[in-house]
């Protein structure tokens, strides 16, 4: 995705960075498209690629909900009295 954070990119662009194949970086885009985190359109014969920034919003708030509730868990655990052993 960082690629596509500096700019639109098409497959071929793509997979010109990445250590797979062109198959595998079209299957990777599906599964962000069907995620709401990536759009696509029409250039010529090609499709070209960029963050969708609603869905990266949402992705992000997903992520702080995540992170914020592992975090207050992992507090209550690590403030509680430990429990000595006879």
């Amino acid at each position: 995705m960082a690629s596509l954070a500096e700019r639109p990119r098409s497959v071929g662009e793509l997979a010109a960075e990445l250590p797979i194949s062109r198959p595998a970086v079209s299957q990777h885009l599906k599964v962000l498209k069907d995620s709401g985190v990536v759009v696509d359109e029409a250039s010529g014969a090609r499709r070209v690629y960029r963050l969708d920034p609603v869905g990266m919003t949402a992705l992000r708030d997903q992520l702080e909900t995540f992170w914020n509730r592992a975090l207050s868990s992992f507090q209550e655990v690590a403030e509680r009295p430990s429990e000595e052993t006879p």
